[in-house]
């Protein structure tokens, strides 16, 4: 982070863009400032493309102003519903294209200055005109709330009421005005808290965090699809398990998540105890997100030990055991995606199976390293087959040293043979050569339990590389397994 001064900001401003917006505001006797993460991110030195200026007055006028100076180099979208513009702003050099209107564009909107007022069960506010104390006052957080004057005569000139610079040098998250008001006012603020905390790396402020826990039910008001942005978010961040924690930590978890809060117990019998399934799912988490940015192997992750809780059993002789928790996981991902409105396509599919599959290669792993189980694995794992590898080495956090080295060696072993069905292009070589509708026409058979198990029989053959998928031995083999069926 570094520190700035008014002339020094003036000076960062010092672009086209900003000159415009002053030159429009002046023009219409209208103060205008930037706000909110483009001014954050001046003092984090983070990259920001998003403009967000707020005008004491019509924002949508300075808008058009603005629209009508810049010319072709600008296209504007006015909301009036919600009072706001947005102006798309093409750099020298670029142009509008409309069949693509964001290429080379920056976004500047535009808002007036506003007071809100909530009703208690929702979370759209009723809006008056208000100052820019009154718009700064309802921001969610004080590192937020920052706004940097436009007009020619303050040009530069930080308005900070709240210490939002302060906290950012503190790294702390904390609301301009009660907490309590805050969340309960706009209970997403919740979700937005956690995010940019794990986000930034910062500590959420104690009175702030403990007005989550007593906000905690307000959640329910908030649409699926607004919270599963949230957890999205928080998901590509960095380090998601912090926000997990917070999560957990608050409360929020159970409402949002309950199958992953319910996780996090440790029961002990006999003196044996299974590890926090919870925390270890987080460390999972953090593994795939060190190298992988897919958001969905990410989901992946948080939900592969899902059915644990439903799955566990006490052993009086193998002590805590959790078979086919994989399979119950798999089962429940699409409730969890229904109920969260996350997309039931390919994504929902993904997850679903890289829920299923893994534990495969981990057994595979554990064990003796065959080319019949890799081969089988590659088929069934298809072309998110190295999504999967990444995930089940992401799954080995065991503390003993010697088990984890000999885990990942054998995955070393495990990524050459699939390598090596890669080069030899593994869909050729996995799928017989005679399939089903061969199969029908040969024997003079309807779609049957028959018809399976002969394909079944060929593919088996091939998985387990007892003959080359070749036309000639599977046809020997598929007629000697008809007669035996007394087919042929």
């Amino acid at each position: 982070m570094k520190e700035y001064t008014d002339a020094e900001l003036a000076h960062i401003l010092d672009k086209d863009i900003f000159h415009k917006i002053s030159d429009a505001a002046d023009e219409l006797r209208l103060e205008c400032y930037v706000v909110g993460g483009y001014v954050r991110d001046i003092f984090l030195e983070r990259p920001s493309d998003d403009i967000d200026c707020v005008v004491v007055g019509s924002g949508i006028a300075v808008a058009k102003r603005l629209t009508a100076m810049l010319g072709k180099r600008a296209h504007l979208s006015v909301f009036k519903n919600f009072g706001t513009a947005q102006v798309k702003y093409y750099p020298p050099g670029t142009r509008y294209n409309p069949e693509n209107p964001d290429e080379g564009a920056v976004e500047v909107e535009f808002v007036g200055a506003r007071r809100e007022s909530y009703q208690r069960n929702s979370r759209k506010p009723i809006v008056e005109d208000g100052t820019l104390e009154d718009d700064q006052n309802r921001r969610d957080f004080t590192i937020n709330a920052m706004a940097i004057c436009l007009n020619k005569e303050r040009f530069g000139e930080l308005v900070d009421p709240f210490g939002g610079l302060d906290d950012l040098w503190d790294g702390i998250i904390r609301t301009p005005l009660d907490p309590d008001i805050t969340f309960s006012d706009d209970p997403l603020r919740m979700l937005r808290c956690i995010r940019f905390a794990t986000r930034l790396n910062f500590l959420i402020e104690d009175e702030t965090f403990e007005a989550l826990g007593r906000n905690a039910e307000r959640l329910k008001i908030i649409s699926a699809e607004r919270i599963s942005e949230e957890l999205d978010k928080t998901l590509l961040t960095r380090t998601p398990s912090r926000g997990f924690v917070d999560l957990q930590r608050s409360g929020l978890l159970d409402i949002i998540l309950p199958e992953l809060s319910q996780m996090d117990i440790v029961e002990t019998r006999n003196g044996k105890a299974h590890k926090n399934n919870f925390y270890h799912t987080l460390e999972v988490l953090d593994n795939v997100a060190r190298t992988s940015d897919n958001l969905w192997l990410r989901w992946a992750a948080l939900l592969h030990d899902i059915g644990k809780p439903k799955s566990k059993r006490w052993d009086n002789l193998l002590g805590w055991t959790f078979h086919a928790h994989n399979i119950i996981g798999a089962k429940m991902v699409p409730t969890i995606f229904r109920r969260l409105k996350l997309p039931l396509d390919t994504k929902l599919k993904y997850v679903q199976k890289m829920v299923d599959m893994h534990m495969r290669p981990i057994a595979i792993a554990d064990n003796e390293v065959t080319d019949s189980a890799v081969r089988r694995l590659v088929n069934d794992a298809g072309d998110d087959i190295d999504d999967l590898m990444l995930l089940c080495e992401a799954d080995i956090t065991s503390k003993n040293h010697v088990r984890k080295q000999r885990f990942l060696d054998n995955y070393q072993l495990v990524r050459e043979k699939i390598e090596d069905l890669k080069q030899r292009d593994f869909k050729r070589l996995l799928q017989p050569v005679i399939d089903g509708n061969e199969i029908m026409q040969m024997f003079n058979l309807k779609p049957s339990r028959e018809v399976g198990e002969l394909k079944s029989y060929l593919k088996d053959a091939v998985l387990d590389n007892r003959v080359e998928n070749e036309r000639e031995p599977l046809m020997q083999l598929l007629m000697q397994k008809a007669k035996e069926m007394g087919i042929a």
